[in-house]
């Protein structure tokens, strides 16, 4: 402690006790003199009123008034020192008589509106503070009779006595017992100070100057020594001091010598970390050379080997356009798919690359899961029923229909892992299940599992499957082929995505591999719902060989509402069903006169027939159309395929029906659209005009505040990310607003990330819409704020199917860059409107080429220009069909919101670029 914080606490520690005992007792002894005195001159002035009220009786009763002045006289002359004025009133609040004149005699009376109390009371002067007024009620004691004759009644007040004290010099000696009090608290307190002062300077100056010595020492001035007597523990302390300095000046002198022992050994060890650190510098450059040859050859082996299959699958497409057979299309569909699976290899080697730098990163958006599994299973099922296996897919019918989520990354997984389990099953089932495991209030656990009756993996070589560039058996990839990075990019994959995989197997008797992922639930509608009240109570016969794929059919059927009666063969009855589902096994051979049998059989028990062939039998399947009132279905059955072949009226084909048309009638409502994108603001405007009456547009935040002041509107759209001013600050001016104060405001973002949907909710939004808009899902929000809706009768509008024949619209294909039935689909089914919106986008697109060159060229400080533009494209993306352009934009997007710097996203940049030139040049063939 410093001299300065010593000599604060003696003074603190010495004054503070004196300090409070003082206050303390001269508090106490104050106040109570104080009371003591007022209590002194009330007692006085009730020993004056009180004799006066019983001597003044016979004067009250004899009305004599010289008697009652002389008493009264007698007693203010006596006591004229406190006493101001005494009144005497009879028993109607007259003055009686008075020793003096007062000003204001009513300030003595009592309350003329209430009875004379029978006993004294004291009150404080209203008027002024120092006078007490003392009154004492004249009672009729004695046996006295007026000059009436009549006598008075016992204890009858005949009037009353007011005294008026004076408390002037009351309050001065109060005053000076309250100044005496504090004289001599200051003396006691100037006593306290002097101690303080002398045991500070007897205690204080050493210790400070022990201090000195102490820096000094410690400055390095060892030969210092503290001088001087003193007393007590404070010699004690001078002397451990001195022994300390002494020792520490020995100590020096040793540690000096250790020191330039020490420095040149430090020399020798240096020169040596010198040394390695020119050997480890020359290591990392040559790593990185390797590295960057490595993503040269990545990126060259990449651009070689897609150059001749872009080729392959352009001119397969460009055929596909032509007039062409089913069988045809099927071979170029084939060929397509060929090529397509010699890209998915390659994109195998550069996730794993990705993977192995750590830039792969994940999307997080809604999407469908049944879709998302039918996909996967409608692909790999031409794989396993080219093999005679059969492929069945188990959703729980509890979990909830949309997920958050990176589904590509989930079809890649599963993917892979069902294309292992049919490569090395030769006969029997690939089983796909998915299971809730748990779920909470916006989260679910779910669990995907894939068993397969194949060779099956021994113990010894599960070890290896996670393994880069191996498998189970080393022969294996001779027999099977393979490049050994599947199970390694899946394994990678669940681990970003926050789950965990595992496996089961025993030697010949099959594998199940299963993965865990919890996901994000949401509310947001991503496909509409098959009205199947048509086909409630409608009886079905299910006949399919394979108990597995029967059960899973019979449950979905059992869901819908129908009857199912089930048989492993087309049953020799004459009982009579609704409809017939007859499945050929893929392990069968497949004749058509056998089939044209068993469809002769069929329909003499139903007249409605669907028969489910394998994916392979697509010919066979538009022969029998042709041939016989019959409907076909692939394997695996899709339930949503497979309810709207049995739903009344449906074409009698595997094609998906004709979009629906679209809604005519507009509801009567104001909608405000608000958009900085010209491409998406034009889009959502054109989106509007069909379903409601009212539309205005606003291309920032700050020109919707305007017109949101000059007019009110039902609905307003607004974008969340806008330059200037974002959607929440113009939401929140808008709620401050008279007219819109309560309009509902839906925002609409790209950014379905996780809590994107809580997190604009809490800060004022109403509702929310993820970009592309969906047409249907834009209807039922309309529908649902439509301030003129009766509460109970929201419309719930399907969508239209969206794929269309691609052998005669030849603008429905979809290429490597451009997805024109996406497209179609986010222009509500206009061409001139998808046209439009792809021409603003090849338009756009120079400019943000030029901004990457900007940004790659001098990388410092370009993040958020480069965030800006790219953010600008990612949601013009959204109604071009260009899913691809999407993807990449999202990555970028989602590693410049992490602060990764340009460096880092180079690769995804130089493929951002890449991409941009393709949909360039294959936007020609739309754009006409």
């Amino acid at each position: 402690m410093t001299s300065y914080g010593l000599r604060a606490r003696v003074i603190t520690l010495t004054l503070a006790p004196t300090l409070i005992i003082g206050l303390l007792l001269s508090g106490f002894f104050t106040l109570n003199r104080y009371n003591d005195l007022e209590n002194q001159l009330i007692t006085a002035g009730t020993d004056i009123i009180e004799p006066l009220a019983i001597a003044s009786e016979y004067g009250m009763t004899q009305q004599s008034r010289e008697a009652v002045r002389r008493l009264i006289s007698y007693a203010h002359r006596k006591h004229s020192d406190i006493v101001r004025s005494i009144a005497v009133f009879d028993s109607h609040h007259e003055l009686f008589v008075t020793s003096n004149f007062h000003p204001n005699f009513q300030s003595l009376t009592f309350d003329k509106t209430k009875p004379i109390p029978l006993i004294s009371t004291i009150e404080q002067s209203k008027n002024n503070a120092n006078i007490l007024i003392l009154r004492s009620p004249i009672l009729a004691e004695g046996q006295f009779e007026n000059p009436t004759g009549k006598e008075a009644t016992p204890n009858q007040a005949l009037g009353y006595i007011a005294i008026e004290l004076d408390m002037s010099s009351l309050r001065l000696q109060q005053y000076q017992e309250i100044f005496a009090a504090l004289m001599v608290l200051i003396f006691g307190i100037g006593l306290s100070g002097f101690f303080a002062y002398r045991l500070m300077r007897d205690v204080t100056l050493p210790i400070s100057h022990m201090v000195s010595v102490v820096d000094k020492i410690r400055r390095g001035h060892l030969d210092v020594r503290i001088e001087g007597k003193l007393h007590g523990e404070l010699d004690t302390l001078k002397s451990g001091i001195n022994a300390m300095a002494m020792s520490l000046s020995e100590y020096h002198v040793e540690m000096q010598h250790s020191i330039d022992q020490a420095t040149s050994d430090l020399r020798e060890t240096l020169e040596q970390l010198e040394i390695q650190n020119i050997e480890l510098d020359i290591a990392k450059k040559r790593a990185q050379e390797a590295a960057r040859v490595k993503s040269e050859f990545l990126a060259n082996m990449s651009h070689e080997l897609r150059t001749p299959l872009n080729g392959v699958i352009g001119f397969a497409r460009q055929m596909l356009k032509t007039e062409l057979t089913t069988n045809q299309a099927d071979y170029l569909q084939t060929i397509e798919r060929s090529a397509q699976s010699l890209l998915s290899i390659i994109n195998d080697i550069l996730d794993f690359s990705k993977l192995e730098a750590g830039k792969l990163l994940l999307e997080n958006i809604p999407f469908d899961l049944q879709e998302t599994l039918d996909e996967v299973v409608s692909l790999q099922a031409t794989s396993a029923h080219e093999k005679g296996l059969e492929i069945t897919l188990n959703i729980d019918p509890k979990l909830p229909p949309a997920l958050v989520g990176d589904s590509l990354r989930i079809q890649q997984v599963l993917t892979n892992l069902v294309g292992n389990s049919i490569k090395f099953t030769e006969r029997g089932n690939i089983d796909i299940s998915v299971e809730l495991r748990s779920s909470s209030e916006n989260k679910a656990e779910v669990q995907f599992i894939v068993r397969d009756t194949g060779i099956g993996i021994s113990e010894r070589q599960q070890a290896q499957l996670f393994q880069a560039f191996s498998q189970a058996d080393a022969s294996i990839s001779r027999r099977y082929g393979g490049t050994g990075l599947g199970l390694v990019i899946t394994q990678n994959l669940i681990e970003q995505m926050g789950g965990e995989i595992s496996l089961t197997s025993r030697l010949h008797q099959g594998s199940t591999f299963w993965f865990t992922i919890t996901f994000q639930t949401t509310n947001m509608p991503l496909s509409p719902a098959i009205d199947v009240s048509q086909l409630q109570d409608k009886s079905v016969l299910l006949v399919e060989p394979n108990h597995q794929s029967a059960h899973i059919i019979e449950q979905q059927l059992l869901e819908s509402g129908m009857t199912v009666t089930y048989s492993d063969h087309l049953p020799e009855t004459q009982a009579s069903f609704d409809i017939l589902l007859l499945n050929i096994s893929p392990s069968a051979t497949v004749d058509q006169n056998q089939i044209a049998f068993l469809i002769q059989q069929g329909l003499a028990i139903s007249t409605k027939m669907i028969l489910g062939l394998p994916s392979t039998e697509l010919a066979l399947a538009e022969n029998l159309i042709k041939l016989y009132p019959v409907q076909c279905i692939s394997k695996p059955i899709i339930r949503k395929k497979l309810l709207q072949m049995m739903l009344p009226n449906q074409a009698q084909s595997m094609l998906l029906a004709a979009p629906e048309a679209p809604h005519n009638e507009k509801l009567p409502v104001r909608v405000m659209a608000v958009d900085d994108n010209p491409a998406n603001l034009k889009l959502i405007s054109a989106l509007l005009d069909e379903q409601v009456m009212h539309v205005t547009t606003c291309s920032n935040g700050a020109e919707a505040v305007a017109k949101a002041s000059q007019q009110s509107f039902d609905i307003i759209l607004m974008d969340i990310q806008m330059p200037h001013m974002d959607g929440v600050t113009a939401c929140e001016h808008i709620r401050a607003s008279q007219l819109n104060s309560h309009t509902p405001v839906i925002a609409v973002t790209a950014h379905a990330i996780d809590g994107e949907r809580e997190r604009l909710l809490q800060s004022g939004m109403d509702d929310y819409l993820s970009k592309p808009i969906e047409e249907h899902v834009l209807h039922q929000l309309l529908v649902h704020w439509n301030p003129y809706t009766v509460s109970g009768t929201i419309e719930k509008l399907e969508s239209p199917e969206d794929k269309q024949d691609k052998t005669h619209n030849p603008l429905s294909l979809s290429d490597g860059c451009i997805d024109w039935l996406m497209a179609l689909k986010q222009a509500a089914n206009k061409t001139d409107l998808a046209q439009e919106m792809l021409h603003m986008l090849v338009e756009f697109i120079p400019q943000v080429d030029q901004q990457i060159e900007s940004a790659l060229a001098t990388p410092a400080g370009a993040e958020a220009e480069l965030l800006a533009i790219v953010h600008k494209l990612h949601g013009s993306c959204a109604y071009c069909g260009v899913p691809k352009l999407q993807n990449v934009c999202a990555t970028i997007e989602t590693a410049l919101r992490a602060e990764q710097s340009i460096e880092d996203i180079e690769p995804e940049l130089f493929e951002l670029q890449d991409e941009m030139a393709k949909i360039v040049q294959a936007a020609d063939e739309y754009l006409g």
